[in-house]
This record gives C-alpha cells, structure tokens and sequence, in this order.
C-alpha cells in the first residue's frame, strides 16, 4: 500500500487576501500534498465569490512536490474554462519553482512572474495584508484522492507528464480501489 507521508520535515502555511479584481493565496514553506487542499480550498472559496482572477504567490515557498503542482494546473483549466476568461497568476516564484514548472510544461496553463499585472508593483503592500487561511483537514483517503486528482490532471497536460505519473496513477488507482466500499 503507497503510505503518503511527508519526505521534509518543513511545514507550511497558507495565507490569502482578496484584493480589486484578484484574490491573492500565498505557499510559505513546502508546497506539497500536505498544503495543497488548503490552497486548493482557498482558491474554490474564491472562484465561489465570482473571482477571476487567482494569484498564488511562491515568493516563500522553498519547493514544490508534483501534487501541489497537479492541483495549480486543475486551478488554471478550471480558471480558464470560466466565460468570462478567468486566469492564474503565479507571483514570486524563484528560479527553481520556475524550472520546476516548466519542467512539466504547466507554463503553458498560467502566467508565471508576470511583470505587466496590475498587482506587480504593490507586492509588499499585499503581503502585509493577508490572513491566515485554515482549511478544512482531510482523511488518509481524501488526501490520497487529492493526490491521484492532480497526478492525473498533470498526465493530461502532455504525453511526458503521461509517461512520467503512469506509476503513480496506477499505484493511487488500486490503493483507493481496493480501499472503496
């Protein structure tokens, strides 16, 4: 059976804001399948409130595992199929979330440091705004639906991201399987 258990023993917390015309969600610490549903619930709440656009800032976020990566891709299709052309932004994001992004071709699904955003150049000032935002906790089998949610999400995106999860889509696949019922 596939244990998901945290490989770092750095935590992390999510903070939020809504501001004009974005709501703003910041990772500090790992972004990983622990602090993804947070993000993820966040980002629901937001899109609920009619929100188009999401800014998800990593400025504080030492690293991201592919679960959290998953779950930004499903949030920019999600965005993205809205009528009234919703997007997300990512702020902040140094050099190694931006190669790890890349690197699964998710630069394709939202804008990464944009320079041109109309929140560009008060990032301090939104900073200093944000709360705490405290998401709902989930089981083992929640958590393990979350992750093979964003595995499979990222293997749509293309053929190497496919090739990639296949392992771990199919491992997550018949653990929730044979956990069903």
């Amino acid at each position: 059976m596939l244990r998901l258990r945290s490989f770092v023993s750095e935590s992390s917390h999510i903070d939020w804001g809504k501001f004009d015309g974005y709501s703003w969600i910041r990772c500090a610490g790992k972004g990983n399948f622990m602090s993804s549903p947070a993000v993820k619930q966040c980002a629901e709440r937001s899109l609920q409130d009619g929100e188009r656009c999401v800014v998800i800032d990593l400025h504080l976020c030492t690293g991201m595992d592919s679960t959290f990566m998953g779950m930004l891709a499903g949030l920019a299709i999600r965005l993205s199929k809205q009528s009234d052309g919703g997007r997300l932004e990512i702020a902040g994001a140094a050099e190694k979330n931006v190669a790890s992004l890349e690197d699964l071709g998710l630069n394709a699904l939202m804008e990464i440091n944009p320079t041109e955003a109309p929140w560009a150049t008060a990032l301090e000032e939104i900073r200093r705004q944000l709360q705490p935002w405290t998401g709902a906790v989930l089981n083992m089998r929640e958590r393990s639906q979350e992750v093979l949610e964003a595995h499979k999400i990222l293997s749509a995106t293309n053929q190497d991201n496919a090739e990639k999860f296949d392992n771990v889509v199919q491992l997550l696949e018949k653990e929730l399987g044979s956990t069903s019922g």
